[in-house]
């Protein structure tokens, strides 16, 4: 007699059906095999060493193998929470649960494969994302497949991910010109936001770091500036499906990041013009009251468009700021420090614009054997 929960049947030509789950497949739909007898004793007998079988074969129990990759997916998550910033953390979800769980969360770890993975890329791709941003999903894939990978030693599959490249383009960059129409404009009638914005123009800055500097990060006396905090606005995870952010102030982007800026003679003395005299209110304000990055890109956008400058962010003062630094025979390590980089690599890659007029003046140095 059939007993409840163990799949045994007596079928219509009398024989007995005992039916096992055999595999999973990628998409997490259960493949079942089945053993057939003449007895029902028979019939479960064969399944049982069909299960045993099975089990003998895979490196883990069976019942591990019924985890989902979304499964694995979560404990990385929930590891890496005590690992990495909050702001880090808040990046990793995202990236789970927009784009990783959805095409790869019911997948079992043993299914996925390079050509799997492929199809993802281009998913994404063809999804309109951006080369940059689906490296950044790759990465944080890469990393959850390593740590499945422990989780199954010696039986998960070599899984090859294949970035895709992404298209470089010239950084904007204010010509001496525009940089000169600019500092003018900031000059009049200059307020705290202003003076904070030409100030990140003569150090670097980013905007996070500016908007996170306070006043006893500066010294006048030095004549240095110190970045040790940047500020964000971030999905605050504990109002999930509300679409709440929340800014929150922390450490610098990396251990680079955190860094003194010797201030130029001009830059001190501006300093000292803003300078309130309480050491905790922000630089931006001159008060306790912060000004987050999204409303300092407003100001920035209002205060570029009255002095007809076009396409400028506050990463364009960055580079512009680095741009000068090398016409001017900035020594590169130094530079490297200054913009808070890792190696000077990332620096020339990425921050460095020669002009037109540098490349000409560079040209014409040739004239001096002859060329």
């Amino acid at each position: 007699m059939a007993k409840k929960g163990e799949n045994i049947y007596k079928r219509k030509d009398g024989r007995w059906e005992a039916r096992y789950v055999k595999e999973y497949e990628i998409s997490g739909k259960i493949k079942y095999g089945s053993c057939y007898g003449k007895t029902y004793k028979e019939a479960r007998e064969k399944a049982a060493r069909c299960k045993a079988a099975i089990i003998t074969n895979t490196p883990l129990p069976v019942t591990n193998n019924r985890h989902r990759f979304a499964y694995f997916c979560e404990q990385w998550l929930q590891l890496e929470k005590g690992k990495v910033k909050e702001s880090t953390y808040v990046k990793y979800d995202s990236v789970m649960t927009k784009h990783i769980l959805p095409k790869l969360g019911g997948c079992f770890p043993l299914g996925i494969n390079t050509v799997i993975v492929e199809q993802f890329k281009q998913e994404l791709l063809g999804e309109g994302l951006s080369a940059k941003t689906v490296r950044d999903i790759l990465t944080v894939l890469r990393s959850i497949l390593k740590f499945t990978a422990k989780r199954f030693p010696g039986a998960f599959p070599t899984v090859e991910i294949s970035y895709p490249k992404e298209q470089k383009t010239e950084a904007r960059v204010l010509s001496q010109e525009e940089q000169r129409r600019f500092v003018s404009y900031l000059e009049t009638d200059m307020d705290e936001c202003k003076f904070g914005i030409l100030l990140a123009l003569l150090t670097g800055m980013r905007i996070g770091e500016l908007c996170a500097l306070r006043w006893e990060n500066v010294s006048l006396r030095d004549k240095t500036l110190k970045v040790d905090s940047t500020m964000q606005r971030i999905r605050d995870l504990e109002h999930t499906g509300q679409g709440k952010t929340k800014v929150v102030i922390g450490s610098p982007k990396s251990d680079t990041s955190a860094r003194i800026i010797p201030l130029t003679d001009s830059a001190a003395r501006l300093c000292g013009q803003f300078d309130p005299h309480c050491p905790t209110a922000f630089i931006l304000t001159g008060t306790q009251q912060f000004m987050e990055p999204r409303q300092v890109q407003k100001r920035l956008a209002k205060y570029t468009e009255k002095c007809g400058l076009d396409g400028v962010h506050f990463h364009t003062i960055r580079h512009t700021f680095a741009t000068r630094c090398v016409e001017v025979g900035f020594e590169l390590k130094s530079l490297s420090e200054i913009l808070g980089h890792a190696n000077t690599t990332i620096t020339l890659n990425r921050y460095v614009h020669s002009s037109l007029e540098l490349k000409r003046e560079n040209m014409d140095k040739l004239a001096v054997v002859g060329l």
